[in-house]
């Protein structure tokens, strides 16, 4: 006979509702408690009815999750993460993609998804402080990735500025001075690119090294492409780098790839850096040193505020930096 929650509440000693709540994500409950039904559940193999759930409840047990593209790593690699948190709550991620571009940001925000999804987790990069009144939206929302604006809803970021001083002053104590940097948006004033960036020169000035206009290269996209056009764009230019500093892994990889086939030895002749510490940084030849910007903790923090929100918590929203590690690599200090 299948397992009924009944069964699993006995194994646990707790009440069917405590299961019910434990099942639906509810946040006032002992950690202690929760352990030992998630345990029970496991052990007895029970597999809750979402469908009954769903339309007891009025739910479709959905929740979306927009990011501006798959193509690069780190977006696929969050929505791993985060289907993956999603999952322990009996929840269904539906994923879409805004390609960074504001109006299909602004679409994603205004289309009618309430008959879809309960609630929905948004990671934009094309929109600024004037577009917060944009995310007062119907259905909870929680934002996740950079910290361009202190907006009405939940909030989950990435720590881009002690990130990005970290990794610069490792390639500092590792004796670099000419630190160039890939992957520069001119004249952009809010998004990621200006924040680490601007925390890039702000750690060279600090260690008393000035900046270089000309080892600031910019890059459309961060990707592996653009980022071996911006390395090719600096060799040519002639300008003298002792290391490099790609604003996110693909720009750095692409990079690394050009350093290697010109023969120039990394890191003896230039150290690399990047940021985000996607999966294949760890298996490229040499690994690439980068920050880890907490992907997992941000996936399951933004998924369980989304869950309470979807609970009726209507507490003040928070506004969650997540804890950043760098990792250091071959491309920066040798095997």
């Amino acid at each position: 006979m299948a397992v009924t929650m009944r069964d699993v509440a006995g194994h646990a000693g707790v009440s069917p509702k405590t299961v019910s709540n434990v099942m639906s994500g509810y946040p006032y409950i002992r950690e202690e408690t929760r352990r030992r039904v998630l345990a029970s559940i496991d052990a007895l193999g029970y597999q809750l009815n979402i469908s009954a759930r769903n339309l007891k409840s009025g739910r479709t047990g959905i929740i979306g999750l927009a990011v501006p593209e798959l193509s690069l790593p780190y977006f696929a690699e969050l929505a791993d993460a985060v289907i993956t948190a999603a999952e322990k709550h009996g929840l269904t991620v539906m994923i879409e993609q805004t390609g960074a571009v504001r109006e299909r940001e602004l679409a994603a925000l205004a289309r009618p998804r309430g008959h879809l999804v309960d609630g929905m987790l948004y990671s934009p990069l094309a929109l600024g402080p004037d577009d917060s009144e944009q995310l007062r939206t119907q259905h909870p929302m929680v934002l996740l990735g950079e910290r361009i604006f202190h907006s009405p809803v939940d909030h989950v970021m990435i720590d881009n500025v002690t990130g990005t001083r970290a990794a610069v002053q490792h390639l500092l104590d590792t004796g670099r001075r000419r630190i160039a940097v890939l992957g520069v948006h001119h004249g952009e004033k809010v998004g990621t690119a200006a924040i680490r960036y601007d925390a890039y020169a702000t750690a060279l000035a600090d260690a008393g090294v000035r900046p270089i206009q000309k080892l600031a290269i910019p890059a459309g996209k961060w990707h592996r492409d653009t980022g071996a056009q911006a390395m090719e764009t600096l060799l040519a230019s002639g300008a003298k780098f002792d290391a490099v500093l790609g604003l996110n892994d693909t720009l750095a990889l692409g990079a690394l790839r050009v350093l290697i086939k010109r023969g120039i030895r990394v890191p003896d002749d230039v150290a690399v850096a990047g940021f985000d510490d996607i999966d294949e940084a760890s298996y490229s030849t040499p690994s690439l040193t980068t920050v880890d910007p907490g992907r997992a903790q941000i996936a399951t923090t933004a998924v369980e505020l989304l869950v309470k929100r979807m609970n009726g918590d209507d507490s003040d929203h928070q506004e969650i930096v997540a804890k950043y590690e760098l990792h250091v690599r071959e491309s920066t200090t040798g095997r």
